[in-house]
């Protein structure tokens, strides 16, 4: 996007912005090309990060695309690299990381008891009692074990993911398509290809549903809620912001971009037992909950088995685990956006990338490795 204007073939458009190598610039610049809601800070309150450079021998970044990466261990910042033009203060998308941002505000939500995860979806949204959803309670939607039939094909050049990009305002209209947005979206999900509460189903509509619930549980916007309720009491550094429909509806399952050291605060959060400064921002019981209760015969039955081989792993509120000694808590999101979180080390591990695949097993495989390295390398320093 160099020039005024850019030469034609080098413009980022509503097209392109998600494939290479237009979606280097993409990703940073979300709002200029997606409509969006802001997610607003308070400069009074912001956490500071103390710095304690490290020396880490993290080799070669760019094998993985790596545009952000802070990592923090006990609250101060122990490395911070950008690439691609990007910068301390330059908001990234989060991808699906934006679902366990989600997840969170679910988390107070129950605890202020202005939200009940045993009751069924349609008794919240009556308008989805035709459609795939009926019978599935608000915990199997933030689970992913709802059995709506939905094929969550990233490549796929036509059908229901298509029409759910067109709706959110991801895709162009095509010639002849009628405008659309995301709640009229839902009434076109109504076959089901499972039972609810089965095996883990990876549907990214089913968190976009679930804002919509919050939305009409709190009676607040979900950009609203976000910076009420996590962004301003956390101590955010910068506001962040989500992508919404022509109607508003937020793109809860992917459109949140922040900074990846306010992502990083997010992690610390989490290692913190939910509290900054000490005041509780996230029930500390919803953080246990993510690392106790998951099921991994669910998650063994579902669809990213292939991607963290030989890992014994669950799914919880939109968090991975990787169980264990050691256990790991971590948000992923395509194109190689990550969280990781190490709970017992202190360690937080922000990442954005700008990985042309989707989902790209030996870059994923890369930075599996690359964590590991983090913590074998921390863990011996102290």
């Amino acid at each position: 996007m160099n020039g005024f204007p850019p030469a034609p073939g080098e413009q980022v458009t509503l097209a392109n912005w998600r494939t290479a190598p237009f979606h280097r610039w993409g990703f940073q610049h979300v709002r200029e090309l997606v409509p969006s809601a802001d997610i607003p800070n308070d400069r009074h309150t912001v956490w500071e990060l103390p710095r304690a450079p490290r020396d880490l021998p993290l080799g070669d970044l760019t094998a993985t695309d790596t545009d952000g990466l802070v990592i923090l261990q006990h609250g101060r910042m122990v490395f911070e690299h950008y690439a691609n033009g990007m910068t301390a203060a330059s908001p990234h998308i989060l991808m699906s990381v934006s679902k366990s941002m989600l997840a969170i505000v679910v988390g107070i939500l129950e605890a202020r008891g202005q939200l009940d995860l045993a009751k069924p979806v349609t008794e919240v949204i009556p308008e989805l009692k035709g459609t795939g959803y009926r019978g599935a309670t608000i915990r199997q939607l933030l689970d992913m074990r709802v059995g709506v039939d939905f094929n969550e094909d990233y490549l796929a050049t036509s059908g229901s993911i298509v029409a759910y990009r067109k709706a959110t305002g991801w895709n162009p209209l095509g010639a002849g398509d009628k405008p659309s947005d995301l709640r009229a979206f839902f009434q076109e999900l109504t076959g089901s290809d499972g039972l609810h509460g089965g095996r883990f189903h990876y549907v990214s509509p089913n968190t976009d549903l679930l804002g919509w619930v919050i939305e009409r549980s709190a009676g607040v916007r979900y950009a609203d809620l976000l910076s009420e309720l996590l962004w301003r009491p956390m101590g955010a550094e910068h506001s962040a912001y989500i992508t919404v429909d022509r109607l508003g509806a937020p793109r809860c399952a992917g459109g949140m971009c922040m900074t990846t050291r306010d992502l990083a605060r997010v992690g610390q959060l989490i290692v913190d037992g939910g509290k900054r400064a000490g005041k509780q921002v996230l029930p500390s019981g919803w953080i246990e909950d993510l690392f106790d209760l998951g099921d991994p015969q669910a998650w063994d039955q579902g669809p990213f088995v292939q991607y963290y081989p030989g890992l014994p792993m669950h799914y919880r509120s939109k968090w991975y685990v990787v169980r264990g000694d050691r256990p790991l808590l971590f948000g992923m999101g395509i194109h190689g956006q990550n969280l990781f979180i190490d709970r017992a080390a202190g360690i937080v591990i922000a990442k954005f990338s700008s990985q042309a695949m989707p989902l790209d097993a030996p870059r994923m495989a890369l930075t599996t490795a690359l964590v590991e390295q983090v913590r074998n390398l921390l863990g011996a320093q102290g």
